[in-house]
């Protein structure tokens, strides 16, 4: 069954904000639009595809920037996990750590299309009702950052913003090497 791309992305009624925080949602709701709309008209099957060097597909890509977005928005709220230590990870969680970047067997495109619809909609809501977008937290242990380093709700904005912009940009490649289909162009 292939999904109709009406059916990627309705997020009609998110909160709106103002100011910075509308910015930041615009840009954001921008580049989840791309991502949503490679996947448009896809089945399962297509949606698991290989089809670049990478081991990336389109659904484990929708998988992958809907964990980021909602353990990122949890950061923003919480602070970091305490089980957010990547350098105590055993074989077995990095095994389940890389199947999030596949659609698996018993997954259906469907099913994390709205798993994000969902998560962007959490997130556009916290944004809105932030009080203070300078608030900081420490990050938590991992290879990739700085020991000690701290990030600002803002630079948390950033990121997600900067890592759903990147994927999009993956996705465009794996749709185009698919069957030709492209976002832009």
């Amino acid at each position: 069954m292939a999904v109709n791309e009406l059916d990627t992305h309705d997020l009609a009624g998110a909160p709106a904000g103002s100011g910075e925080r509308a910015e930041w949602l615009e840009v954001l709701g921008k580049h989840r639009d791309f991502l949503r709309f490679t996947t448009r008209e896809l089945t399962d099957e297509q949606a698991r595809k290989r089809t670049t060097e990478s081991a990336l597909c389109l659904g484990g890509l929708i998988k992958h920037v809907t964990e980021v977005e909602r353990s990122w928005v949890d950061f923003i709220l919480n602070g970091p996990s305490p089980t957010a230590d990547f350098a105590a990870m055993t074989e077995a969680d990095w095994a389940r750590r890389e199947d999030g970047f596949r659609l698996l067997p018993d997954e259906t495109l469907a099913g994390v299309l709205a798993a994000y619809a969902e998560v962007a909609r959490r997130t556009d809501e916290v944004v809105a009702a932030l009080p203070d977008l300078d608030a900081t937290w420490p990050l938590p242990k991992a290879p990739w950052f700085e020991p000690g380093a701290q990030w600002s709700t803002r630079r948390v904005l950033m990121h997600i913003v900067a890592e759903t912009a990147q994927h999009a940009g993956h996705a465009d490649i794996i749709r185009e090497s698919l069957d030709g289909a492209k976002t832009m162009g």
